[in-house]
């Protein structure tokens, strides 16, 4: 059973959702605090909780990316905060500056709801996996990673894209128990020209 689909969302509301994630970021800039929506005056779409991320990436390199796989907010105000998090709280870069907003690419990943994958081995994993399709979590004892469905772009076969995952988690690459869980999803992506 395939996890159902995202939301549809016309060009207009995703030109709408990019234009709130940079304005939360010019926002954080000015203020230190995310974009704040009233969501009742909103189309109906952008008012349903929904999990998203939110990708940056300066000349083409990462920049920030945060996001959240459950539902916390109305799809509109989870883009307003993720994108927040994604210039000023990723860990693994210095906060947003000025001088970058208008050289940074905002991309929004909008998820499916999480489908448990039930195997018993890394191999049954592995078939059951659908390259550029398929997004990924693994949870195990404490260990938590995810790869988005974009990551097939950069990772070409399904051992070395769960290999790359569980390196990500703090895992060896080969790691496998008798505890650990996957789950797919699948994402809707649009981003900035």
């Amino acid at each position: 059973m395939l996890p159902s689909l995202c939301i549809d969302l016309s060009a207009d509301e995703q030109a709408h959702l990019l234009d709130i994630a940079r304005q939360s970021i010019v926002r954080g800039l000015d203020s230190g605090a995310a974009l704040r929506l009233e969501v009742t005056r909103l189309e109906a779409r952008l008012r349903v909780d929904s999990a998203v991320f939110i990708t940056l990436t300066l000349a083409g390199a990462l920049r920030g990316c945060i996001g959240s796989l459950q539902p916390s907010a109305p799809l509109a105000q989870a883009v307003a905060n993720s994108a927040f998090n994604a210039a000023f709280r990723d860990r693994r870069f210095a906060q947003v500056q000025a001088g970058e907003i208008e050289k940074i690419r905002i991309e929004v990943s909008v998820l499916s709801p999480m489908e448990l994958i039930a195997v018993n081995s890394r191999q049954a994993l592995l078939d059951d996996l659908r390259p550029e399709v398929d997004g990924l979590l693994m949870e195990d004892q404490g260990y938590r990673s995810t790869f988005l469905p974009k990551v097939w772009e950069k990772i070409a076969t399904p051992n070395e894209f769960v290999g790359q995952l569980m390196q990500k988690a703090g895992l060896a690459a080969e790691h496998w128990s008798s505890t650990i869980r996957f789950y797919r999803y699948h994402s809707t992506s649009f981003g900035e020209n």
